[in-house]
């Protein structure tokens, strides 16, 4: 079978040393460079049904995820900010790890999310999350803030908000909800090297699962960071496990993002689960 490593170069964690000592480790492999935003779809498209390698961050993952052929075995090497999809499906956090592991991989079949049409590996949101990557995932100039910006980001948006998130969607069958988390594995994302575990019981192998705040105000934080802690809290939620479709109705256009993409702003996000949809190569 055809092996192609589609390298985004603009990656953070990409380098031409990287590059080639993870073209040696999987060897005998075709290198195929990113050159614009949107590429890496065109590219999976183009390997049809090989082997193929991506060197990228969860952006990148997510265009090959949305061009790839049905018959394509796919191996994710983490080299971006966060890599949230290698490291949910258990690889090492350093891509030449990553790529010597999966020369002797198994494959494994997992379902992915759809978003209006859009595929998504892990994670998904409408409202606060996506507005929180709009402001503090990156600089005017399109460089990955540091900690300390994603916090001064994030205290603003808080600050401007005056803590408060009242009901601004409708889960469709459900209730209404101040914001919606979608998740196709668990964990949602990581910090750092700690995990997010938002939506407990997600799996690749599965639907899709979501957890909606109902309102959220400055005495609900400490029950919200109690939940996101793993412990019990006195917070309204609505929540969905194992689900085929999600329809989200907003008052007003939110924004959404997709496995870390910003995707603009909707008054409509319709979530479908497409099970069995993929082979991806784990260690």
């Amino acid at each position: 079978m055809r092996r192609v490593l589609i390298a985004n170069p603009g990656a953070s964690r990409v380098t031409e040393a990287r590059l080639a000592a993870v073209e040696r480790a999987l060897a005998p492999v075709e290198v195929w460079r990113t050159g614009r935003p949107g590429h890496a779809v065109e590219l999976a498209r183009e390997a049809g049904p090989a082997t193929v390698f991506v060197l990228g961050g969860d952006g990148t993952f997510n265009e090959v995820l949305n061009g790839c052929d049905p018959g394509a075995t796919l191996g994710f090497l983490p080299a971006g900010g966060t890599n949230v999809l290698p490291r949910a499906l258990g690889l090492p956090r350093d891509a030449l790890d990553a790529a010597r592991a999966l020369q002797t991989a198994g494959s494994r079949r997992i379902s992915l999310g759809r978003v209006n049409g859009r595929r998504f590996a892990f994670a998904c949101g409408v409202g606060l999350d996506a507005e929180l990557l709009r402001r503090a995932g990156r600089t005017p100039r399109g460089r990955r803030r540091s900690d300390l910006g994603v916090v001064k980001e994030t205290l603003g948006l808080l600050v401007e908000r005056r803590g408060r998130f009242d009901p601004a969607l409708e889960v469709r069958g459900h209730g209404e909800a101040a914001f919606v988390l979608v998740a196709n594995a668990d964990p949602y994302t990581f910090v750092g090297p700690k995990a997010v575990h938002l939506t407990r019981g997600a799996a690749f192998e599965l639907g899709l699962d979501f957890v909606a705040p109902r309102r959220l105000r400055l005495r609900d934080y400490p029950a919200a960071l109690r939940y996101v802690a793993g412990g019990g809290g006195r917070l309204e939620l609505l929540r969905g496990h194992d689900l085929d479709r999600i329809e989200i109705a907003c008052r007003e256009p939110m924004p959404l993002q997709a496995d870390g993409e910003d995707l603009g702003d909707v008054s409509e996000a319709v979530f479908e689960a497409e099970r069995d949809a993929v082979s991806v190569l784990v260690g």
